[in-house]
């Protein structure tokens, strides 16, 4: 592997959405070569658990290692961080009030100062497309949880636990059998609904103070220049979702909540600890404590919602609406094993996100295969009014799932600084819209760098678009509370910007719709007039 001088400039992509896949502070030349952020030892205050977790039977830990052992349905629990005593914060240690960290800081406020992930290159979604040892099995309505239970007893299964409302059981099968021999058993029980693989999905006109803003130009672009110092590059003037002009109408309300499903956020993060609430839950892990140790979750949530107009940072779209942090992503400890999440995970991730409150979900992750377990998750948040923002993907082929679900789902293309479409991101009808996704500049944990590189990065993928889209829809909601979901969505697709309309006039299987027009989603006359037009 080529190894070049740290740049520090992000370009966060996902083994989700994004263009991931970097080592700290080094950059990856090599196109067939990818190398990854160590995992770190993160500790954080212990948070709420799950209320609903008490009714669960134990969760799977984050591995996809087959272990023996009996049947056992237990009820899980879920320890907390220890010693928090002793917890020092990576943005506090040094004892500084904000004000002084802030000035401290100003002082080298240079693009020398910040990572660039991966070269830009967006993430590829590849690898084993189910888990090897598990299955999930949703039975018939009219099959009592007592009969369930007895039922999925006699397969003698390692390990059962349930999603509470979806009534799905993630069964770890007997060591002696495969996923395509238990499936064939359980498809043959007339109580059972469905069964199918535990499906693996991976990473894909006001003016705020924030003095990294000019870095942002997806929120605001005039032609200025932005990006790493070795490749500094200029855009198309307004080739932008127009937040400046969105943000008049309204910044966001702080009842309005935005649940990040991804790799868990970072809790010291200047521009994010006063906008995170503490009931946020890790279910790849099976803990309360949803802290990122990776980085991803971090940047996606930093696009969403970062704290604006605080004189510190980054802006986000959403000004004032709170983030619930869910962590669905596995971070193996050894750097060559991808990160990963089971639709089991996701699915128990929306349904909790749900039941907490929350009014947008993003979903900055995604696999090849459709999982019922995750639609009919999906299916519930749709049916309660929260819209679900997913990344189409990131390797030009057809839209990953959860995006291709397609009506309960906005599935979100990328533009670039031009308004171009770009070639890497996945096309197909499912495609709501589109928003920039090109060297993206974010937030990154603050545990993962060291001086004088500060928290911030820029990245590119499907998974940097998404969340201007949920940033948006929480918009929405904070000025029209009583909009359905389908409402919303529609909004957004039917305001959206037909920039390529050249060649690909009216919706078409590249952007969508179009890239989102903040200005025409929020102010009332203009929406009234497009809704009347269409």
């Amino acid at each position: 592997m080529k190894r070049e001088k740290p740049l520090f400039a992000f370009i966060l992509i996902p083994f989700f959405l994004f263009s991931l896949s970097t080592k700290l502070f080094k950059i990856d030349s090599n196109l067939n070569q990818t190398s990854r952020l160590m995992q770190k030892q993160i500790q954080s205050p212990a948070r709420q658990t799950d209320p609903s977790q008490q009714e669960k039977n134990v969760v799977a830990k984050g591995s996809l290692e087959r272990r023996a052992g009996s049947t056992r349905i237990e009820k899980a629990t879920h320890p907390s961080s220890q010693n928090n005593e002793s917890l020092k914060f990576l943005i506090d240690s040094s004892g500084l009030t904000r004000v002084e960290r802030k000035q401290e800081r100003d002082t080298s406020l240079s693009r020398e100062n910040f990572i660039i992930l991966n070269e830009g290159r967006p993430y590829s979604c590849s690898g084993r497309d189910y888990a090897p040892d598990q299955v999930m099995v949703k039975f018939k309505p009219a099959v009592s949880e007592e009969m369930r239970e007895i039922a999925l007893s006699a397969y003698q299964p390692r390990k059962i636990r349930r999603i509470p409302r979806l009534d799905i059981y993630e069964v770890h099968i007997p060591e002696d059998l495969s996923v395509e021999e238990m499936l064939y058993l359980l498809e043959r029980n007339p109580d059972v609904e469905y069964a199918e693989p535990n499906y693996i999905r991976r990473l894909t006109q006001v003016t705020p103070n924030d003095p990294l803003f000019s870095e942002q130009y997806a929120l605001y672009n005039s032609g200025q220049e932005f990006g790493p110092p070795a490749s500094p590059q200029s855009g198309t003037e307004r080739a932008d979702i127009k937040a400046r002009e969105g943000w008049v109408e309204t910044l966001g309300d702080e009842t309005v909540i935005i649940a990040i499903l991804d790799t868990g956020v970072d809790f010291n993060h200047p521009d994010l600890d006063d906008k995170l609430l503490p009931n946020g839950y890790d279910y790849a892990n099976d803990d309360s404590d949803p802290t990122d140790d990776h980085w991803h979750g971090t940047h996606v949530a930093g696009i969403a919602a970062a704290e604006t107009n605080n004189g510190e940072g980054i802006a986000g779209v959403a000004w004032n609406c709170q983030i619930l942090p869910i962590k669905v992503v596995f971070v193996p400890a050894d750097p060559l094993e991808d990160p990963y999440a089971l639709t089991s995970w996701i699915a128990d991730g929306i349904r909790y996100a749900v039941d907490s409150g929350a009014h947008v979900i993003n979903l900055s992750v995604g696999g090849s295969t459709p999982a019922q377990s995750e639609m009919l998750a999906i299916q519930y948040a749709f049916d309660n009014d929260v819209v679900v923002v997913s990344a189409a993907g990131n390797d030009g082929g057809a839209v990953l799932y959860p995006a291709a679900y397609d009506t309960i789902i906005m599935g979100v293309a990328a533009t670039d600084f031009d308004d171009q479409w770009l070639s890497w991101s996945n096309t197909g009808p499912e495609i709501d819209v589109s928003a920039p996704g090109e060297t993206i500049f974010s937030l990154y944990p603050t545990n993962l760098v060291s001086p004088p590189f500060l928290p911030y990065a820029w990245a590119s993928g499907t998974s940097a678009s998404a969340p201007h889209v949920a940033g948006l829809a929480a918009l929405i909601r904070s000025i029209k509370p009583e909009m359905s979901a389908e409402d919303i969505m529609n909004i957004i697709r039917y305001t959206a910007d037909d920039v390529n309309s050249a060649t690909q006039s009216g919706k078409d299987d590249f952007i969508g719709y179009g890239r989102i027009n903040m200005e025409r989603a929020l102010v009332p006359i203009i929406i009234s007039a497009l809704l009347e037009k269409r």
